[in-house]
């Protein structure tokens, strides 16, 4: 079976080389991800996350040594800005309504879920994004968040727990 991010290795090569058309192609297949990484992180300022995260990308693009290393890159790359986007709408604004809650849920379901992830602090989103959205481990969690096993297993702990709490059903 073939990799769906194998097809992403001609369109970085062909970008790097300066090919706006594979450029193109290469953002319109990583939006989908990006977008689904930066929701539960920043999800109040969603289109923003994943605006930064992309021009992250593209702007990191030429000094990506291995195309074959894109998906864990932009994992890394989505993760880093949606967390800085957040922080700063934590600091700008108090938290607001969703306008944009995803149907795959349902919508009561989506919107109890949002709600609860809108008010756990941006760390512990990011957390329970890389392990439940990634199906990360600790190890690789801590070096895309910068920081040590033991202050992943913990914010780990503590967002399971902080959700369970919030939980209302």
């Amino acid at each position: 079976m073939k990799d769906p991010w194998d097809e992403a290795v001609p369109l970085v090569r062909a970008a790097q080389s300066g090919d706006v058309l594979a450029l193109n192609d290469l953002l319109d297949l990583l939006t989908p991800y990006v977008s689904r990484l930066c929701r539960p992180i920043a999800p109040t300022d969603t289109p923003d996350a994943v605006q930064e995260s992309l021009i992250a990308v593209f702007q990191g693009l030429p000094g990506l040594k291995d195309p074959r290393a894109l998906y864990a890159w932009v994992r890394t790359v989505t993760v880093r800005e949606a967390v800085r986007v957040a922080r700063r709408a934590e600091r700008e604004t108090p938290v607001g309504e969703f306008d944009d809650v995803p149907s795959s849920l349902g919508p009561e379901l989506a919107v109890e879920v949002h709600d609860v992830l809108r008010r756990m602090p941006t760390e512990h989103r990011a957390v329970l994004a890389l392990r439940a959205l990634e199906d990360l481990d600790e190890r690789s969690a801590s070096r895309i968040l910068n920081i040590s096993r033991g202050t992943v297993k913990s914010r780990l702990h503590r967002a399971r727990h902080s959700f369970r709490k919030a939980w209302v059903r």
